[in-house]
């Protein structure tokens, strides 16, 4: 007889979310999620993803023996306080982008019910149209194994940093901070040089360079579209220099930069200079609200 593979529950799926879901519903995996609350566009992705919807989110925490969290960073403790009100007593994944003594928090929250707490960090695209991802994890070493095993032979590996809460999370600020800020920067200098009529003449010297993302206008627009899930884990990278006593403000200025794409929230039409002018009016607007009164 065979025996049955764990249940593993995502909140809440969004693209990551559902692709690495996916992934795991590919081992024969039951992959469940709570559509209550959650808008026509994760409830669309989660049906193409093959999760299977459960109405309440108490029924499906009795059922699955892990639960994933994939959720905006903002959120990621609230999710876990409502898991940790239903008294979980499975494996809790915190795979969100957030500081490491948020996850210690989070640990000491559903940590007095679940079994174990894991702390996870994706790093990489969405697993779908052949891409790859890799989910870090750092725990207790029979809850990552059991997490292993969901996604084994799949398009989301899981290696495996250590045992100690926050490893994971440390890894994915320490990234997200240089990779995203680039982003923003390289926007920035762009948005400059076309300003001043040289942006053809940056182009040509950072595309004499291995890998610049000054050559990536494209990302400008993608930066933009992405910028309202990119600022709060910003945030979070800013809370973990500081923790280790290094200078936050860079990161303060490049999440308060993105802050101005708010508008721009998952708008795939927007083309570079669009992405820039919707940054200017956010500076002029920002300008008039700190200019005194007459």
């Amino acid at each position: 007889m065979t025996k049955a593979q764990p249940v593993l529950a995502v909140l809440h799926p969004g693209s990551m979310g559902a692709a690495v879901a996916a992934c795991a519903a590919t081992t024969g995996t039951k992959v469940l999620w709570c559509p209550a609350g959650r808008s026509a566009a994760t409830t669309r992705r989660a049906a193409e993803a093959g999760l299977e919807p459960v109405s309440e989110l108490g029924e499906l925490l009795q059922q699955a023996a892990v639960v994933l969290s994939l959720c905006p960073p903002a959120a990621a403790e609230d999710v876990a306080r409502e898991v940790a009100e239903f008294g979980f007593t499975g494996v809790y994944v915190e795979g969100n982008a957030i500081s490491p003594e948020r996850s210690q928090r989070i640990a000491d929250l559903v940590g007095r019910s679940a079994q174990a707490v894991l702390d996870g960090s994706v790093i990489g695209s969405p697993p779908v149209g052949g891409k790859h991802t890799r989910l870090f994890l750092s725990g207790p070493p029979g809850a990552a194994a059991l997490l292993t095993a969901m996604f084994a032979g799949t398009a989301v590996s899981t290696p495996v940093l250590g045992e100690k809460i926050g490893q994971a999370s440390a890894l994915k600020v320490s990234y997200t901070a240089y990779q995203k800020a680039s982003r923003v920067l390289a926007a920035l200098s762009y948005g400059l040089a076309q300003h001043h009529g040289v942006d053809q003449a940056l182009l040509d010297v950072a595309g004499k360079r291995v890998g610049s993302y000054l050559v990536e206008t494209d990302y400008i627009s993608k930066t933009a579209s992405r910028a309202w899930r990119w600022a709060p884990e910003m945030e979070e990278a800013a809370d973990t220099l500081r923790e280790a006593g290094l200078p936050e403000q860079v990161l303060r200025a490049v999440a308060e930069t993105l802050r101005g794409w708010n508008h721009a929230k998952d708008n795939s039409g927007l083309s570079a200079e669009d992405a820039l002018e919707i940054l200017r009016r956010s500076n002029l607007d920002d300008e008039g609200d700190s200019m005194p009164s007459a």
